[in-house]
């Protein structure tokens, strides 16, 4: 592993940030730590860094014990979220500020500086101040000016917090594609699921100073091992009597997350559905939001509120309507692991996910529910 946190507490006074944090990088991955306010996440990246020191354990970059050393001395980038630009230097002033502290020359510079306003796409903004950057701009000069020195760890703290949607969404691909580029380890906090999910290869989820999972954006979708992940990941309606559903039975669980990815909820009541239509129940449409490639329907299962997407292709719906509403599966979850639960009426008729959408389909092709 490349860096490796072991047994990390860090206490400040009576407060424990960190718990016991154990996990390993590997060289040239790009990695979050995910969590939400409060959850540590940003002590481990300071204490990775150096600017914070732990009360005991041990971090390790490159099979070193970094502890001791000053953060100048472990060879990090480090990208704030606020970005931190000297607002009297220039963009190519702030990206040399680095070089010049190691008294690189004046060539050296020049020839670094250029290669970085290349590969980040600030070429003839040189002689420009911050306050004459965008957002999006700024965080470049930010990363061009991390990776000056040539670290060999970059460390990232909420990289996008600052910068409006839409170009957010524009620099989590632009970030991706340049880190794979240069080929450096990084870490990146965030608290944003999508963020994280989108960037990075792994993901490392924090909760109350603990990593709570660690694994790949897939693993820790579609297989959440907490009651914490299951509910921090993804979007979902909490209940307690998920067993009153059709399909499901009392077990030793408090409760269950249902996402709307688990629900489907269709019209038609023929015999072309006769299958599926018996393994339904009723709900009834309580709103409808447009969410730009789909909509987001709310509906009333039997005193249950429950969320599913529908594609535009699909006929027009509308509120106080009733419909045949499946279930296919909930994450149950006990005081400390989760468990995906499959719609038992669904496995007895052999209907599963992937072909009941055949069910959905006219023999011409289009959607009738």
């Amino acid at each position: 592993m490349y860096v490796e946190l072991k047994n990390i507490n860090k206490s400040f006074g009576d407060f424990q940030a960190s718990k016991d944090v154990n996990f390993g990088i590997e060289k040239g991955r790009l990695v979050a730590l995910l969590g939400p306010s409060g959850s540590g996440k940003t002590t481990i990246l300071r204490m990775i860094a150096g600017l914070e020191n732990p009360t005991s354990g041990d971090i390790m970059i490159d099979g070193k014990r970094v502890n001791d050393l000053s953060p100048s001395q472990r060879g990090i980038g480090f990208v704030f979220q606020s970005y931190a630009l000297f607002r009297y230097m220039n963009v190519y002033d702030n990206v040399a500020f680095g070089l010049q502290i190691q008294k690189k020359s004046k060539q050296e510079i020049k020839e670094r500086v250029d290669e970085l306003l290349e590969l980040t796409n600030l070429k003839g903004l040189e002689d420009r101040f911050p306050n004459q950057l965008s957002g999006g701009q700024r965080q470049r000069v930010a990363f061009a000016r991390a990776l000056a020195p040539r670290p060999s760890l970059l460390l990232l703290d909420e990289p996008f917090a600052a910068i409006d949607a839409k170009v957010r969404k524009e620099l989590r691909s632009w970030l991706r594609e340049m880190i794979y580029k240069v080929g450096i380890t990084s870490i990146f906090v965030t608290h944003d699921q999508d963020e994280a999910v989108e960037v990075a290869d792994q993901i490392i989820v924090t909760n109350h100073g603990q990593i709570e999972q660690i694994g790949t954006p897939l693993e820790i979708y579609k297989t959440p091992q907490t009651p914490f992940v299951s509910q921090f990941i993804g979007q979902g309606t909490v209940i307690e009597d998920y067993y009153d559903l059709k399909g499901f039975e009392k077990g030793n669980y408090k409760g269950a997350i249902i996402r709307p990815e688990f629900v489907e909820a269709f019209k038609s009541d023929n015999d072309r559905f006769a299958d599926v239509v018996g393994i339904s129940q009723k709900g009834t449409i309580t709103d409808i939001l447009f969410r730009g490639n789909s909509l987001e329907v709310r509906l009333d299962v039997g005193g249950v509120q429950l969320t599913t997407h529908r594609s535009l292709e699909r006929r027009p719906i509308k509120v106080g309507e009733v419909m045949n509403v499946i279930i296919y599966r909930v994450l149950a979850y006990d005081d400390s692991r989760a468990y995906l639960l499959e719609n038992e009426e669904l496995k007895k008729k052999d209907v599963n996910n992937i072909h009941l959408e055949s069910y959905l389909y006219s023999e011409e092709g289009y959607f009738v529910v």
